[in-house]
């Protein structure tokens, strides 16, 4: 229909999927500096300013600092294995996603299993509000309220909805017909199991208003203090802070490790399709490809010096509504314009209209939040 849609839609996919390396490796690279070193450590605090960004947003800048440092090593690791190709990568993931994930289903799991979540703790549903002074209190559903919720649901979208990298995978399936679906029908319901009981149980863990200045704290804004409140929910045990330390280090390496893989075979794709540089469809002996993996790289070495993450983020995650809005209306054009092709799978009317109807929503939580 218009030419410059394809490269809009490869271009907001790789702008959403691309970041999460310096996201994930920078998260990473902070959750294993708290475990070995005091917070006033000086190697917790020193940095080397290389550009002021406080003109885009108070306080943002590119530095290294031992974050840096660190979260550059693991992309080379993870970059390292992903250069042995998809089998390889693909025994790493398991290994990354067993060890990673089974503790944060306990934390969906357990407290439901022993009763430890009373009904008071959940209700009501209400949005954060401040009051004069400052401080946070129960909000209101005005337009403030719906406001702050279509932000949050803005940016879970960056999370909730990537579970559809799957399909990225396609073309180095054995049997692409029957395993693309498998894949991403398993990891959705994956994703719907731990986006619902994790978050449940967090919130249940809230009983009162004052308590929401935790989770307005700096640590989880950053990140950094997200295993001490899975630890809480546990009972709050060293032992279980510094498991849960491991187990989001090793479930941020499975998102790298996921996003080196989907990221550099949009950019290989949109190679070959002809919609992006020739040099990106260069594979290695493995069927890698090296080339987008090295773009990759170097282009998140330079977001990874980035001092809010939270802003990265978001700005990549308007490029990732955009990218769902146009492939989830472009299911209907394909099923009205080619309605005789083979498919590897077929998607239901129902499906495909749902879809569609979401894909206006989503565009809307973007305007609002």
């Amino acid at each position: 229909y218009i030419k410059i849609v394809a490269p809009i839609s490869v271009w907001c996919n790789w702008i959403a999927w691309g970041p999460v390396l310096a996201i994930g490796s920078g998260l990473a690279a902070g959750y294993i500096l708290s475990a070995l070193f005091a917070p006033d450590a000086v190697i917790n605090s020193w940095q080397i300013t290389l550009v002021d960004l406080s003109y885009l947003k108070n306080g943002l800048s590119l530095r290294i600092n031992a974050t840096f440092i660190i979260g550059s090593t693991l992309m080379l690791l993870v970059f390292a294995i992903q250069n042995g190709g998809i089998l390889r990568s693909a025994r790493a993931t398991m290994i990354f996603g067993l060890t990673g994930l089974l503790p944060l289903l306990m934390v969906g799991l357990v407290p439901l299993i022993t009763g430890d979540l009373p009904l008071s703790n959940i209700t009501p549903l209400t949005p954060l509000a401040y009051d004069s002074i400052g401080n946070v209190i129960e909000g209101e559903w005005n337009l403030d309220g719906w406001e702050l919720m279509a932000g949050g649901l803005f940016l879970a979208a960056w999370s909730t909805y990537g579970f559809e990298t799957a399909v990225c995978y396609t073309r180095e399936f054995k049997n692409p017909k029957s395993d693309t679906f498998k894949a991403i029908f398993f990891s959705g319901l994956l994703c719907i199991a731990v986006f619902t009981l994790v978050p449940l149980n967090s919130a249940g863990q809230v009983v009162a208003p004052a308590v929401y200045d935790g989770m307005l704290s700096a640590e989880i804004y950053s990140g950094m203090g997200v295993a001490n409140v899975l630890a809480g929910i546990l009972g709050g045990d060293s032992m279980f802070a510094n498991m849960f330390v491991v187990m989001l280090v090793l479930a941020l390496l499975l998102s790298v490790m996921t996003t080196m893989a989907g990221s550099s075979r949009t950019l290989y794709q949109g190679s070959i399709d002809g919609l992006l540089p020739r040099y990106l469809s260069k594979v290695n002996e493995q069927g890698a490809p090296t080339a987008a993996m090295w773009t990759n790289l170097i282009v998140n070495l330079l977001l990874l010096s980035m001092s809010d993450y939270v802003f990265l983020l978001a700005a990549s995650n308007v490029g990732y509504i955009i990218f769902n809005f146009l492939n989830l209306n472009a299911g209907w054009i394909h099923r009205l314009d080619r309605p005789n092709w083979e498919r590897p799978y077929r998607a239901p009317t129902i499906l495909i209209v749902i879809g569609t109807i979401l894909s206006y929503v989503n565009l809307v939580l973007m305007g609002m939040g």
